[in-house]
């Protein structure tokens, strides 16, 4: 079994709440400095063609796909981010208790410009900033950021096993092997025990009743 103690789902919980706050809060901050402060449309080379700042404002999902539906992409927020806080509530392991609640709060970085920002409740366009001309042709933000990646954690730490109660998955194999051989060793047990016969006692004990 794991070597570290699994957590309360309390403090898991706990873990989730605030990761997800403080992202939230560096996503809207950044977005708030981003339209206070930079032409829309106009690139601002931070690091050359390596890192510039390009303010648009995103109807779509990445690479503006979907720019016509945007309350699609608001229900699909919201029921991640259900879902996440679902998943949440039984955590007790740290490190999906990291990775769930940054990727929870990226969803609601995104979500909340959905639903607060222009043009409406629920067809908000999202605020983006961050360009990498020399990687993506996509334009992202900060909410951006820890969704991808929290994307990515969740498929490793599938892949490697860990479940939401902080053990793993060989862990539990070893265990039902263990439980197996002790089961088929009994089972051994017993067939050589029949086969073996009465012991001498039991025989001595049944031709004295027999007198």
């Amino acid at each position: 079994m794991s070597g570290r103690r699994p957590l309360r789902r309390s403090a898991a919980g706990t873990i989730v709440a605030i990761l997800a706050a403080i992202v939230l809060a560096a996503d809207q901050f950044v977005k708030y400095l981003t339209v206070a402060n930079l032409p829309v449309e106009e690139p601002v080379p931070v690091l050359g063609e390596f890192l510039q700042l390009y303010f648009i404002r995103n109807s779509g999902a990445a690479f503006s796909l979907g720019s016509e539906v945007t309350w699609i992409f608001t229900i699909a927020l919201t029921v991640v981010a259900v879902v996440i806080i679902w998943k949440a509530s039984g955590l007790q392991s740290r490190l999906w208790a990291v990775v769930l609640g940054c990727l929870l709060g990226g969803v609601l970085g995104n979500l909340t410009d959905r639903l607060f920002r222009e043009p409406g409740f629920g067809v908000g366009h999202v605020v983006d900033m961050i360009s990498m001309p020399w990687m993506l042709p996509a334009i992202f933000n900060v909410a951006d950021i820890f969704i991808v990646t929290g994307m990515i954690s969740v498929a490793l730490l599938v892949v490697f096993g860990l479940r939401f109660d902080g053990t793993r998955e060989r862990d539990h194999a070893v265990v039902e092997t263990d439980e197996e051989a002790e089961a088929a060793a009994a089972s051994a047990e017993a067939v050589d025990a029949d086969e073996d016969g009465p012991s001498p006692e039991v025989d001595a004990d049944a031709a004295a009743e027999g007198r």
